[in-house]
């Protein structure tokens, strides 16, 4: 009988080990994050490599940076990135949109059909573009467009998510898109575009992509900021110093072919800091956007980019 009740005791000790053990594993705190469907919105997939005990990554896709914005505004997820112009655009409206880090630079281009006879800005004029209203790119080309003396009332835009781009230009829906990558690579990469020109020259600069979170989460999680940024900057410094996972990853999640993910990797800068010219940067094309009525009023940059927390990651 002693042997029975020790034998019953210690299962009852067991199941509690396990329980214990299950209760464990399921206190692991989801840290939700919202990405691009976009060669420089890969960063995300990496996190599970830094991630540290305690912790589990979900990837969350959105086709529009809209959609992206919305999610962190909702706490639909915790961390969120898309354009800075969706951001800007949030933020301006008084929506609770924080920068906390940087997520990629570069990663547009200007394509044109290859036989269109398109060889710059300015024979842009009178063509049908492909541009994507609210994004980064849409500011950046109305910013190329005044460089040439020109507006986009010299041009027909036409409404077009980033992962349709190619298949316009193909179609002949447009003579030419703003695009991001790996659009561009894939247009090129077919032979049925060409690129214009990589729009970098405007005070903007190449900035695009930006990490944000609500700002509830500034004020009452700032220890769970510390740890994603921590992961977020481990992941984007393994992206860019491992080109060949880089250009796997980008295959396996967005279903493109290797060569083009290898056209495409030099024209994205995957990051993570903010700088002061960063900022800079950044509140010039807020102020593109504020003279192009896209906005009303600025940002409230001293609350909107929070740089203390990246400041912080070594």
């Amino acid at each position: 009988m002693s042997n029975r009740r020790t034998f019953i005791a210690t299962l009852i000790a067991a199941s509690f080990a396990v329980g214990g053990m299950s209760s464990a594993i399921a206190a692991d705190q989801v840290i939700k994050v919202g990405t691009l469907k976009l060669m420089h919105g890969i960063t995300p997939y990496f996190y599970d490599k830094f991630t540290p005990p305690g912790y589990k990554i979900e990837v969350i896709p959105f086709e529009t940076p809209t959609d992206g914005k919305n999610a962190v505004v909702t706490k639909s997820v915790d961390f969120g990135t898309y354009g800075l112009a969706a951001a800007t655009l949030g933020a301006a409206a008084g929506e609770p949109v924080v920068i906390v880090a940087a997520q990629c630079n570069r990663g547009m281009a200007v394509v044109a059909r290859a036989d269109a006879g398109i060889d710059s800005i300015k024979a842009l004029k009178g063509k049908r573009v492909g541009i994507l209203p609210g994004s980064t790119q849409e500011v950046v080309i109305l910013d190329r467009l005044k460089q040439e003396g020109m507006t986009v009332k010299d041009i027909t835009p036409v409404r077009v998510s980033f992962s349709e781009m190619a298949s316009a230009l193909e179609r002949g829906d447009v003579d030419a898109y703003v695009g991001a990558e790996p659009g561009p690579s894939i247009s090129v990469g077919k032979g049925v575009g060409k690129i214009v020109e990589y729009p970098y020259t405007t005070p903007t600069g190449t900035v695009n992509m930006v990490m944000t979170t609500h700002a509830d989460t500034v004020k009452s999680k700032p220890e769970l900021i510390k740890v994603f940024l921590k992961i977020h900057q481990q992941a984007t410094d393994y992206a860019m110093a491992n080109r060949a996972a880089f250009v796997d990853m980008t295959v396996q999640k967005l279903g493109l072919p290797a060569k083009t993910a290898e056209l495409a990797a030099p024209n994205v800068e995957l990051t993570w800091k903010l700088d002061d010219d960063w900022s800079k940067r950044a509140q010039y094309y807020g102020a593109q956007m504020l003279d192009k009525k896209q906005i009303r009023r600025m940002p409230d940059y001293g609350t909107f980019i929070d740089a203390s927390f990246v400041k912080q990651v070594k």
